[in-house]
């Protein structure tokens, strides 16, 4: 049994900090070692373990396929252990604790790669760097204009009370997902990133800033980048490798065939899903976590879902107005049955908008961190401290943009309000859906779905 521990966590000689360099290959999720013969993160090590106790059988409702990542992990178990076993995960090292010398050999050839790749990508940005002045890489712009961005609106519920849901995700333990401080200054892991995702300002190009120094603009730049690589839902690279997987005419007929209520759920639960990775977006930005709960959760409830849409240009095909949705790109007609045909074109006529601009991924990143912090929404406590911390993302972007000779994208931006409009209008159909079906919102859709857009006073049902 000499080899139990190397399955059951025990780190090999490479030691813990070698083995995360390669996230989970189950979900995503930073990894914690080898378990059962696959690099995996405590979660998918916990769950596979129980799946194999005898008394459990997992059933896929949809068609055998769903995606699993870190949000999503826990919504199939079926499909979730088939990925686990085709990935390698061991049944035997569960009940013997073993794992072969093939199999030791191979995992720990994947690690020394990545770190030697890691240190080449080390040794390449300290040959171009010349300090102090950090020398930027190619980069990529970002964001809105200077202005202080969309003035707020209240997209629901967002009235300045402490929701508890949203509250609850602000204080989610580690475990689902990192901490927001834990590698704020690390390297983290950069598996599959471009090499020119980490733009470095220029120093001796700095605007003018009263209150941030070329350092601070440095940091905080890297440190929206990266937090915007590490929250997205899905590889920029894989999206685009799926582009022109559609859903075939079966399939959509399927989706058709929805009743309302049902379709309206199966959007919730997507666009819940996507704002959970926005909040872990926040938690991560360089001086969010500063703010008092109160305006974390003001901004959250007032900016989440504009962020969602800005982040849906990154899996729209305008080639032919098709969305990623549910594993593949679907045109407007697979949400016919939601009844708001209207919603459904003015959003994908915004996303349209964006990639034609030829946004790139830091250009994505800002927006998000831009239409996010935003000190004009109402109910805010500490305006104040919000405007420093825009004005500071407003400089970095700015840099940016003069570094990659992009200025002239600030003019090209769709207009400040069409988020706040888009937003409005999904409220306004959300409440049509409501009449027709007055108690779905509360039974089916998801808490923090139902406290963003509905308001947990007013779901039928809510008071106890």
């Amino acid at each position: 049994m000499g080899d139990t521990g190397a399955c059951r966590g025990h780190r090999s000689s490479w030691g813990p900090a070698h083995i995360e360099v390669i996230p989970c290959k189950i979900c995503g999720d930073k990894s914690s070692g080898i378990h059962y013969g696959v690099i995996t993160c405590e979660g998918c090590k916990g769950f596979f373990r129980r799946s194999q106790q005898s008394s459990l059988s997992y059933a896929c409702s949809r068609q055998q396929n769903c995606p699993i990542d870190r949000a999503s992990r826990n919504r199939c178990q079926h499909c979730r252990l088939q990925k686990c076993l085709r990935l390698g995960m061991s049944r035997d090292a569960v009940k013997f604790g073993r794992m072969s010398k093939k199999q030791r050999e191979r995992l720990h050839a994947e690690v020394q790669q990545q770190l030697e790749q890691r240190q080449q990508e080390r040794a390449a940005e300290g040959a171009a760097a010349s300090p102090p002045e950090v020398m930027g890489r190619r980069g990529h712009p970002l964001t809105p204009a200077g202005t202080p961005g969309c003035p707020g609106t209240r997209h629901g519920a967002t009235d300045g009370r402490a929701g508890p849901m949203v509250e609850a995700e602000l204080g989610r333990p580690e475990g689902t997902e990192q901490s927001p401080d834990k590698d704020r200054d690390g390297e983290g892991d950069r598996d599959g990133d471009d090499p020119d995702f980490y733009p470095h300002p220029d120093v001796s190009s700095l605007l003018e800033s009263p209150t941030s120094s070329g350092l601070e603009i440095e940091h905080l730049t890297q440190n929206v980048l990266k937090s915007y690589r590490e929250t997205c839902q899905l590889r920029a690279e894989d999206l685009q490798l799926r582009r022109w997987d559609t859903f075939s005419r079966e399939e959509v007929w399927a989706y058709q065939k929805k009743s309302m209520e049902e379709m309206w759920q199966c959007c919730a639960g997507r666009i819940t899903e996507a704002i959970q990775y926005v909040v872990e977006f926040a938690k991560r930005l360089r001086g969010f976590m500063d703010l008092c709960q109160n305006d974390q959760i003001v901004l959250l409830k007032a900016g989440a879902m504009e962020v969602v849409l800005v982040r849906m240009c990154r899996a729209f095909n305008s080639d032919n107005r098709t969305v990623f949705f549910e594993g593949k790109y679907a045109s407007t007609e697979l949400f016919r049955s939601l009844g708001c045909h209207e919603l459904i074109g003015s959003i994908f006529d915004f996303a349209q908008s964006l990639c034609a601009l030829h946004v790139s991924e830091s250009e994505v990143a800002f927006f998000s961190a831009l239409v996010l912090i935003n000190a004009s929404r109402p109910w805010l406590q500490e305006p104040a401290k919000v405007a420093r911390l825009q004005g500071r993302l407003d400089v970095a972007f700015r840099l940016l943009l003069r570094r990659t000779r992009r200025e002239g994208l600030l003019a090209r931006l769709p207009p400040a309000g069409r988020l706040r409009a888009l937003c409005s209008q999904h409220v306004e159909q959300l409440q049509a859906f409501r009449r027709l079906c007055p108690t779905a919102l509360h039974v089916a859709f998801p808490p923090l779905y139902r406290e963003l857009f509905a308001g947990e006073a007013e779901t039928p049902g809510a008071a106890r």
